[in-house]
């Protein structure tokens, strides 16, 4: 070693261990686009216009929320997927992510194999709700009125391999009851049709649900999740009551094409993170009706593998077909 290397070792071993530690960074050096595979509105979109601020501020340089609806939400996801890997296109993805390769089985892209997650980043959970009229209390009344009268409660969907169709035939499956799917064209008629008790009940998301049992126009049975809902505490969970494994909810996390440098990944991860512990942030993902979430990398691939093969079971044994 010549003396010149020496002595730069020596003043790298200098260094306070928290100097050394600090890893490499990056930064875009171009604006950065977030598709939203949704029209603009919804809480996928409101999520990532506030995550795009926040990192436009971070990164200086400019972070565009861009809308690419259609299909599904295929056609935005398959432009991501399609992009390079170089961190300046993101995908704020949702839960239909994973339950689209059950219901089309053509898709152009594989929902794990051509992304790589960066971050699951909020979360709400579904809950099964029914009309007053129905006279039902509880789950446990919900469970014995099915098993008594297989296919008589009759449940209210936005369609077809929606959501909140495919939490529906989870459940039944989970409990080994029969229910009879009433599929609308939309979330909309869906919740008119439950709330006018033309239909026994479905699967809402808490921020429809939450208000309507509040003033009495649905009975909230249980949360479809591990644990209770903030809103609604004094409503069980689907876990405490002795249905584990039939948790549905709606997550929103943030991807990339697959290939993205480690680097990269690990910046993103915590430019991320940092703007999504921001306290103006938080309180709009709160004021969404959503709870912040701070998935790594690994645990979020993981879990996109995980429900693409549990939707993909639900879909096959319910003998879902898609219109």
């Amino acid at each position: 070693m010549t003396p010149t290397r020496r002595a730069a070792l020596a003043a790298l071993l200098a260094l306070p261990s928290a100097v050394r530690a600090q890893p490499p960074s990056w930064s875009p050096d171009r604006p950065v686009r977030i598709v939203v595979p949704y029209p603009p509105g919804g809480p996928t979109d409101i999520l990532a216009r506030a995550l795009a601020a926040a990192l436009t501020e971070a990164w200086r340089q400019p972070v565009v929320v861009e809308n690419r609806p259609g299909a599904g939400s295929t056609i935005g996801t398959e432009a991501v997927a399609r992009a390079a890997p170089d961190g300046t296109t993101l995908l704020l993805a949702a839960t239909a992510h994973v339950m689209n390769p059950a219901l089309m089985p053509k898709l152009p892209f594989d929902p794990v194999r051509d992304f790589t997650a960066i971050l699951n980043c909020a979360f709400h959970p579904m809950l099964l709700a029914v009309h007053p009229s129905t006279g039902i209390a509880d789950l446990a009344g919900f469970v014995a009125a099915a098993k008594a009268r297989p296919g008589a409660l009759t449940m209210g969907s936005a369609g077809i391999g929606n959501a909140s169709h495919l939490a529906m035939a989870l459940f039944a499956s989970v409990a080994g009851i029969e229910l009879t799917h009433v599929p609308f064209s939309g979330a909309a008629p869906a919740q008119t049709a439950i709330l006018a008790g033309q239909v026994s009940g479905g699967f809402l998301n808490t921020t429809v649900a939450v208000p309507q049992i509040r003033a009495g126009a649905l009975r909230g049975l249980a949360v479809a999740d591990a644990r209770r809902w903030r809103e609604v505490p004094d409503l069980p969970s689907f876990a405490e009551l002795g249905y584990p494994g039939a948790e549905a909810g709606s997550w929103y996390g943030v991807l990339a094409p697959a290939g993205l440098p480690q680097l990269r990944l690990a910046q993103l991860h915590r430019d991320i993170l940092a703007a999504l512990r921001r306290p103006e942030l938080r309180e709009r993902i709160a004021a969404a009706g959503l709870d912040p979430l701070e998935t790594g990398p690994e645990e979020f691939q993981a879990q996109l593998a995980a429900e693409t093969a549990k939707w993909a079971r639900v879909v096959r044994e319910a003998g879902i077909r898609p219109d």
